[in-house]
């Protein structure tokens, strides 16, 4: 078992929970301007859909190469994205994305990478 991520896990967390934590706990956090309000509530589909993009369009070779690679994957984010913008529902998005990837790969359009 390896340790080596372990202290980038620990930095992305100590960056990332003040964002997450704010909702939870600030009181009085309806009375922000409606804009910060968008803001906090946006940063969660913002992230999600960058991490998801990312992992998804950029491949590493076992030589360490990098390249892009548009696949069924990628398709599926950027509908999961869609999906979310149209209906304001993340979980309607990451189901959209699921779905599309799971037929695609039951009917053999797009195998296992």
């Amino acid at each position: 078992m390896s340790v080596e991520l372990v202290p980038l896990a620990l930095l992305m967390f100590a960056v990332t929970y003040p964002s997450r934590a704010i909702p939870l706990l600030t009181p009085g956090l309806e009375r922000l301007p409606p804009r910060a309000l968008q803001y906090l509530r946006l940063v969660g589909p913002a992230v999600l859909a960058s991490i998801g993009l990312v992992n998804t369009l950029i491949v590493t070779a076992d030589d360490g190469t990098r390249s892009i690679h548009v696949g069924i994957e990628t398709v599926a984010v950027i509908i999961g994205v869609l999906v979310v913008v149209w209906r304001r529902n993340l979980f309607l998005g990451i189901l959209a994305a699921v779905v599309l990837v799971s037929v695609a790969r039951a009917t053999g359009l797009s195998p296992m990478p």
